[in-house]
């Protein structure tokens, strides 16, 4: 058994650390010899399982190369051409969206492509109070009565009763689990879907909706007409990919590596209003997808008005863009006073129920429905296992849950559904929504937790931290840091890579609440720049504060900080240990 990575066994957060295996680094010694990349980046790219011989085109991922035919998904075909009748014959559109980012952005293509085609369409997204996620009975019915045509996205694929209540042709653009069943739609395209392949799984319903728009401007040119530009639309579609925290592997990758490009050229006004009230002053990077606009579009499904988001982007109206920004950025400021709310009683109420369990869960009497998801986050962080939160409003209770790598939280959401212990419940495997009754509540949790526990959840333990090579704070440099993002973009299931620093001689001040900034050398003349943010909610803050003349090992992650005209090198600080 390899020992521990710098005899790293309990670090300042509680984890060992562990280093790349000897196979590893005689790949990375191999592969900088060959291609001339600095051993750092080689390192990170053999642990994405890069071979050396493919490292140049990782490195510069061709949409092209990568993109499947929309035609591998079942119902396709039809899909497009049903699209595609609708629009040629001037019928009535509706387009029926989830209230999330990966909803609002799915329906802002649609709604931009058909604007394109000179064709209006009606939004409409459910109250997520009021209605609850996906299609219901009397929505569909009403937007049936009116239209010819509706195309449901980011949900649906479940919703039986509602699709047959539409009375018209219904399109269903999704990427959530399916059932044995499908609805009664004229297509169903869901690379989720019992009986496809899973080789496109990891797609966001966005994602699927920019494939059908793909098949519908081929079989446009098959016609000899000219569809509308859809790079132009991969902000869009690489904005719902990281915010639904899909997996930035295969074609995702090159999807939202291209996405950020478009974004970067601020042509799409309500992206641009949300960039500058959020105060981004550099070229978006997948970070700030998910952590500066994604909250914010986000913002109007969860506590406000649950069509701001969509209307935001697909809008063309700059002064529109400036409102809905504003009001957005509004909202999201309320959801995060709401949610620190519901997140401390959540923590308590997990805490002494214990973090022992395969499941983590907590319920309480009006926790807002639209951050139990978001908390749910929190307390799968805080215990490295699948979590629920659900907020409770009467004898009807409504969750959101979050689970850890391999372990499937959304089929056994679905199961439990089926099993009648919920009144609903359905997702995907790293993220699940669902209704309870109160008096369910207990026996659905524990029935969660078993079925969760048979897909080894809890057993492990807290995970090692990985650390993909060392470093010497004198080979870093702005020149490896741009070297090294070449293979993002980095997020879900495509860390970035983390590096250590051993036995470094520590200054570190407190800024704010909670965070840390810090410098750090090892005593041959070049220092580094650090912060740590949240440092002072575990051991991490108040260890390093006191540093004094002990020395740390530190690992995190390189990035350039812009900041006052000047970029530097910082190490975003994760975890350090005693030297």
């Amino acid at each position: 058994m390899k020992s521990a990575f710098l005899n790293v066994t309990d670090s300042l957060t509680g984890r060992s650390w562990a280093g790349p295996s000897d196979e590893a680094m005689r790949l990375a010694e191999a592969m900088a010899q060959q291609t001339r990349l600095p051993p750092a980046l080689c390192q990170s790219l053999v642990a994405r399982g890069v071979p050396a011989a493919e490292a140049e085109a990782f490195l510069t991922p061709q949409l092209r190369d990568l993109l499947p035919d929309p035609l591998r998904l079942k119902d396709m075909g039809p899909a497009a051409s049903r699209f595609l009748k609708a629009v040629k014959a001037r019928q009535r559109i509706a387009i029926f969206a989830d209230y999330d980012v990966d909803g609002g952005s799915s329906a802002a293509l649609l709604i931009l492509w058909l604007r394109a085609m000179g064709r209006p369409a009606t939004l409409y997204i459910p109250d997520r109070i009021d209605e609850g996620y996906g299609p219901n009975v009397p929505a569909m019915a009403a937007l049936g009565a009116a239209h010819e045509l509706i195309l449901c996205v980011d949900c649906g694929t479940l919703s039986h009763e509602p699709v047959a209540a539409a009375g018209c042709d219904v399109v269903i653009l999704d990427h959530h689990l399916g059932a044995e069943t499908l609805p009664p739609a004229v297509a169903v395209v869901n690379p989720n879907r019992q009986d496809e392949t899973g080789d496109l799984a990891h797609l966001c319903a966005a994602a699927v909706v920019f494939l059908m728009l793909v098949e519908a401007n081929r079989q446009l040119r098959a016609e000899g007409v000219q569809g509308p530009d859809l790079m132009g639309l991969l902000d869009l579609v690489a904005l719902a990919t990281v915010a639904d925290v899909a997996p930035l592997t295969g074609v995702n990758r090159a999807l939202v590596r291209q996405g950020l490009k478009v974004m970067a050229r601020r042509e799409r006004p309500g992206l641009r209003a949300l960039a500058d009230i959020a105060r981004m002053d550099q070229a978006p990077t997948a970070y700030a997808l998910g952590f500066l606009l994604g909250p914010r579009v986000n913002a109007g499904g969860r506590i406000g008005q649950a069509d701001l988001g969509a209307r935001l982007l697909s809008t063309d109206d700059p002064a529109e863009a400036a409102a809905l920004a504003e009001r957005l950025d509004q909202l999201n400021t309320e959801r995060r006073d709401i949610e620190a709310r519901v997140r401390e009683e959540a923590l308590a109420q997990a805490e002494a129920r214990g973090y022992d369990a395969p499941l983590v869960w907590a319920a309480g009497e009006g926790w807002h429905p639209g951050v139990v998801g978001i908390v749910a986050s929190r307390l799968k962080e805080a215990a490295h296992r699948p979590a629920v939160v659900i907020g409770f409003d009467g004898d009807e209770g409504k969750g959101s849950g979050r689970s850890v790598a391999g372990v499937d939280l959304g089929a056994a959401v679905q199961r439990l559904a089926q099993e009648g212990l919920l009144i609903k419940g359905g997702g995907h495997k790293m993220a699940a929504g669902l209704t309870v009754g109160r008096m369910q509540l207990e026996a659905a949790m524990a029935r969660l937790s078993d079925l969760l526990a048979r897909q080894g959840a809890g057993g492990a333990g807290r995970e090692a931290l990985r650390i993909d090579s060392l470093l010497a704070p004198s080979a870093v440099t702005p020149a490896l840091v741009e070297q090294i993002e070449a293979a993002g973009p980095f997020g879900a299931s495509a860390p970035a890579p983390r590096f250590a620093f051993a036995d470094m001689a520590v200054s570190a001040r407190r800024i704010g609440e909670s965070h840390l900034r810090l410098s750090f050398g090892d005593g041959l003349g070049t220092k580094l720049e650090a912060v740590a943010f949240g440092a002072f909610d575990s051991p991490l803050g108040p260890a390093l504060e006191a540093a004094g003349h002990r020395r740390f090992h530190l690992a995190g992650r390189l990035e350039i900080n812009h900041w006052g005209g000047r970029a530097r090198v910082q190490l975003r600080l994760e975890d350090a240990a005693p030297a």
